[in-house]
């Protein structure tokens, strides 16, 4: 199966991203020593400005990020043989939409945010079930504020790649390079 590229990534994107109904991304990050690092995230929302996700800034993707502002995602929809790729730059998005986002949350979502010290080693599950009560107790019949380290971040993609599985390994690839704002240059690549 092959598919046409459209003049804009992001309404391909859009059409094959409806199509899977999945959040899930591969978020691949890399140490200011060059050393990479990978994990599933999920996408919150994307744009034209880009694809957002959320998290806590002290775990090892905020710290990465932190010092390396750029990273790859991969969305990888087997049940429907696509792949895309993006590589961009990092930006930390304001408290405003960090907070409209945190707010929507589940409540038990918001305590677990404050109690977690996301990549930290825990030595004791019990410490932070404990934390976890300890925080329902000063959050109890109040709006849970959120916490100064749990963070919001855009990926601003400069390339973009689409890739349809073939048969026999004819695979159909798009490569969309960011010029300048809003103009992508096409290319198709050998499988």
């Amino acid at each position: 199966m092959t598919f046409s590229p459209e003049k804009d990534p992001f309404d391909l994107f859009s059409k094959w991203y409806k199509a899977a109904s999945s959040t899930a991304m591969t978020l691949a990050t890399c140490s200011k020593d060059c050393i990479p690092s990978a994990r599933v995230v999920l996408l919150k929302e994307y744009s034209k400005e880009g694809f957002v996700f959320f998290t806590n800034v002290n775990s090892k993707k905020g710290k990465e990020l932190t010092e390396n502002p750029k990273a790859a995602l991969v969305f990888h929809w087997i049940e429907f043989a696509r792949q895309v790729r993006i590589e961009g730059d990092v930006k930390l998005l304001n408290d405003e939409r960090t907070d409209e986002y945190f707010s929507s949350r589940a409540r038990d979502s918001q305590i677990s945010a404050w109690c977690s010290k996301q990549s930290s080693v825990l030595k004791n599950w019990q410490d932070f079930e404990q934390a976890i009560k300890l925080k329902e107790k000063e959050f109890y019949n109040t709006q849970v504020p959120r916490p100064n380290f749990w963070v919001g971040f855009c990926v601003i993609p400069k390339v973009i790649e689409f890739w349809q599985e073939g048969e026999y390994r004819r695979h159909t690839r798009f490569r969309y390079t960011l010029i300048e704002e809003s103009n992508w240059k096409v290319e198709q690549l050998y499988p």
